[in-house]
């Protein structure tokens, strides 16, 4: 088994290094790794280039989503290609052959893997993970969600239908549909599991939530977010949160933030999402809704988690 790997980067020397270690500690051997980085200024390509990966530059002023993906997998040289954000590290040793076994069916076009955050994440955060990545695989679902911190396609479809590039965002969401829409499959790999490092301001996260309201409505034309839905679903996911901080006795430290997260999400969203028409209700429930108030037990592996120097 052998796959590229590309990487979006911009000034991620303090966590590009910590990837590039786990991916050395696959069972998969055999990984091109190719970044993408879009004008650095500190030691992120240097440090890549320690690991072995080659080096793709994007200027900033001509830098998409789509734009860096579409640079990365044309420079790719193995039919499949994982996709993963600097800022992530794997947990296990397999999380690329578990992202990658899936491909063994020609129907399917791309697959996607479970996110955590670190511990530094925001708790509104993990309780998103939790609701977008639940603990069980999902081989052949629905619907288009994924998201390209950590997934893999067919380079081959992508050659068919490259990556929109004038999206603002959720470019992951457009190549998905397009690609359920020829017929072929998503899977979601809750097995293929990362940590997702985040540390956003309240301005960070509202400018987040805002571009990808504004490419959800892009691709979704007939999609709307009324101010109704701004203030219901921010009244529920904080009540869920702040219920789920409680069981879990980190309410007090959290409190103040999950408030600023979720005010700053849907404001975001509410935004973005201006002079739009009706949301699809699928989506809507996978985007926007909350955990609810059951507790879902992590998942356990039997196998071991890689060990990082630091």
């Amino acid at each position: 088994m052998k796959c590229s790997l590309v990487i979006r980067a911009y000034n991620e020397e303090a966590h590009i290094g910590r990837l590039l270690e786990g991916v050395q500690q696959q069972t998969v051997r055999d990984v091109e790794v190719i970044l993408v980085d879009s004008g650095s200024t500190d030691r992120t390509v240097e440090i890549a280039r320690q690991f072995g990966a080659r080096v793709v530059h994007i200027r900033p002023q001509e830098f998409t989503f789509g734009r860096s993906l579409n640079l990365g997998l044309s420079a790719a040289t193995r039919d499949l290609v994982v996709i993963a954000s600097a800022h992530v590290y794997p947990v296990y040793p397999d999380w690329l052959e578990r992202l990658l076994e899936p491909f063994a069916d020609p129907r399917v076009a791309l697959t996607y893997g479970k996110q955590r955050g670190a511990p530094t994440s925001k708790f509104s955060e993990h309780q998103i993970f939790q609701r977008w990545y639940p603990e069980v695989s999902q081989p052949y679902q629905p619907h288009p969600f994924c998201n390209n911190a950590n997934a893999a396609i067919r380079r081959s479809l992508w050659e068919i239908h490259p990556y929109d590039e004038t999206l603002t965002g959720l470019e992951d969401l457009a190549w998905a549909k397009w690609a359920q829409e020829q017929g072929f499959a998503i899977c979601y790999v809750a097995e293929a599991e990362i940590i997702h490092v985040h540390h956003e301001t309240p301005r960070a996260v509202y400018n987040r939530y805002r571009r990808e309201a504004m490419a959800f409505k892009r691709i979704f034309p007939e999609s709307r977010f009324s101010l109704y839905d701004f203030f219901r679903l921010t009244v529920f996911n904080i009540i869920s949160d702040l219920w789920h901080a409680c069981q879990q006795r980190v309410l007090l430290k959290n409190m103040r933030s999950i408030f600023w997260f979720r005010l700053m999400q849907f404001w975001g969203t509410y935004r973005g999402y201006r002079e739009s028409g009706p949301l699809t209700e699928q989506l809507r429930q996978t985007f926007y809704y909350p955990r609810g108030f059951q507790v879902q037990a992590p998942a356990r592996r039997e196998v071991e988690p890689i060990r990082y120097s630091k």
